[in-house]
């Protein structure tokens, strides 16, 4: 625990039996309480490696989608009592060194949510982020900010820390399945007004990584723009989203 605060880990997997290992070994047990890892039907020796570290698991029988597997997840840590959910992808991108930090801040009373930015600092290109994925992020993230009206350095890390009262009331359900959900569930939370804090997270990238593909991230950067959208037209009145409403569909526990 950290400040009377349950502290778990979640680890949305998918084919990570190469880096699971080294991703569980940094996590700081001295403040997490519990780690849950989704598998999404992945390929590898994944659920085997999670048995032998006992990590507790779930298994998707069949691939549902990025943003599923978030969303089983929070589940789970919510069920198993966090008030603070840090999600940290197995596959090593991101150090879990900074887990004790990023929960801080949300125990501090002052911030709802926490990303760690891979801009922030030395940057995500002297982390070996592809040029291409780098120049998309930032254009993708001045257009968010000018249509939403923050100061966020990235909107698509996958490293983010939640507290309990975030993921019970944002209406995550209305979410896609696929990888922009990440976006869109930064997005909800600065229609209803939650904080949001960044910190300095070193990037990482290598072989055997986890990584989509151009198209993929086409896709994303399309679906990116299109919450973008759906934002702008919520905030002004032009358009009922279920993506912004207070009562929409909302995980349950």
């Amino acid at each position: 625990m950290l400040h009377g605060k349950k502290i778990v880990v979640v680890m949305p997997a998918y084919n990570a039996a190469a880096t699971l290992r080294r991703t569980y070994s940094e996590i700081p047990f001295d403040v997490v309480d519990e780690v849950v890892l989704v598998d999404d039907a992945s390929r590898d020796g994944t659920v085997a490696i999670a048995k032998e570290l006992n990590i507790r698991y779930i298994v998707h029988p069949k691939n549902a989608g990025y943003g599923a597997n978030q969303k089983t997840c929070y589940r789970e840590a919510l069920r198993a009592g966090a008030d603070i959910v840090v999600m940290v992808h197995p596959d090593y991108q991101y150090t879990p060194k900074l887990i004790t930090a990023m929960a801080a801040m949300i125990t501090s009373g002052i911030y709802h949510a926490v990303l760690g930015s891979r801009v922030l600092g030395r940057g995500a290109i002297a982390g070996g982020m592809p040029i291409y994925k780098y120049v998309a992020n930032r254009f993708l993230t001045l257009a968010q900010n000018l249509c939403v009206a923050q100061k966020l350095t990235e909107y698509h890390t996958g490293y983010r820390a939640f507290s309990r009262e975030v993921l019970l009331a944002l209406p995550l359900e209305e979410n896609s399945n696929d990888f922009v959900f990440d976006n869109q569930m930064l997005v909800q939370l600065i229609y209803f007004g939650y904080e949001i804090a960044e910190i300095t997270c070193p990037a990482k990238y290598f072989t055997g990584a986890s990584s989509i593909n151009a198209w993929r991230s086409t896709r994303y950067g399309l679906g990116v723009l299109e919450t973008t959208a759906r934002y702008v037209l919520a905030r002004r009145g032009l358009r009922r989203d279920p993506l912004f409403r207070e009562n929409g569909g909302r995980l349950v526990v």
